[in-house]
């Protein structure tokens, strides 16, 4: 079951909920241990922006880890 708040998924699956493009890039690392190497303060929407990623999904799906 998937509701919507405030342009937020709210699921109890294991989806990515919807973040917001003024996120720290520095917040995704430490919460996905991925490394981007980009300044951690780079905003979430310019990083994705930059690298072509429509999502943040689809940026996570690209930077997973090896046996994860």
């Amino acid at each position: 079951m998937i509701r919507t708040i405030w342009g937020y998924n709210l699921c109890m699956s294991k989806e990515i909920r919807k973040k917001r493009e003024d996120t720290k890039t520095g917040t995704i690392e430490k919460k996905y241990d991925r490394d981007f190497g980009v300044r951690s303060n780079k905003k979430l929407g310019t990083y994705l922006k930059e690298q072509g990623f429509p999502s943040l999904s689809k940026l996570l799906n690209a930077s997973r880890k090896p046996g994860k």
